[in-house]
């Protein structure tokens, strides 16, 4: 990987440039094409980004405490358990965390598939956070986190706030999809925009935009911009 701004650089080690936060943080990390879609011609992110892509992808996700999905991404079945490579397990193990970071998935409903790999063969317990009325259906031994609904669904103001105080989790990634990045931007829980923008064009009916109707102007400041196979990687600051 090689830093264009705000210093150029020659190579830079994806672990060193992207923890460089500390003490309580919400990072949202997405992909993207040069033309707005965060999913490809299949409907899916996997292909946009290619190896550059999911080495970033696999480092901010051994930099966090636990990965923020959304309910719809769970339900395609196609999210399993979180996993680290044997240097990001060292990385993470010399830091004192033991495994990888749970994935905690969003939902109003709690209308999951219970017998996903996700919920039965997770080294890390997958989360769940729901509302007070739907936490009862979930099945033991998921841990779940009961929130209240406001007039956006789920208070993610509380989730957040309970993740970090009552089960030590304060670094949190958000991996999407649309729906639940546009409400943490709209409660103003977002620190920091991770964009990895892909060299290529998608049209047609896949184009899936990254928002969600987000209502109202956000500003962010640009902080770092690295390239490695002609994937862009953006780091935005909210103001």
């Amino acid at each position: 990987m090689r830093r264009l701004f705000p210093e150029p650089a020659d190579e830079v080690d994806p672990l060193e440039t992207y923890g460089d936060v500390a003490g309580p943080w919400l990072r949202v990390g997405m992909v993207l094409s040069a033309d707005g879609s965060v999913t490809d011609e299949e409907g899916w992110s996997d292909g946009l980004g290619g190896e550059a892509d999911m080495r970033v992808f696999r480092t901010l996700r051994a930099l966090a405490d636990a990965i923020l999905v959304g309910a719809a991404t769970v339900r395609t079945g196609r999210l399993g358990p979180a996993r680290l490579r044997p240097a990001l397990r060292r990385h993470r193990e010399a830091r004192g965390r033991k495994g990888p970071a749970p994935i905690v998935v969003v939902t109003r409903t709690a209308a999951l598939d219970w017998s996903l790999p996700l919920f039965t063969e997770a080294e890390t317990p997958t989360i769940v956070v729901t509302s007070r009325a739907a936490a009862a259906s979930a099945p033991d031994p998921v841990r779940v986190v009961a929130v209240r609904e406001n007039a956006d669904g789920l208070d993610l103001a509380e989730a957040v706030a309970r993740l970090r105080d009552e089960h030590g989790l304060p670094h949190l990634l958000c991996e999407g999809g649309p729906a639940l990045t546009t409400s943490l931007l709209r409660a103003g829980l977002v620190d920091e925009l991770c964009l990895n923008v892909a060299p290529t064009l998608i049209g047609g009916p896949c184009h899936t935009r990254l928002l969600n109707d987000l209502t109202g102007r956000i500003d962010l400041t640009l902080r770092e911009v690295c390239t490695d196979q002609g994937v862009l990687f953006l780091r935005y600051r909210l103001a």
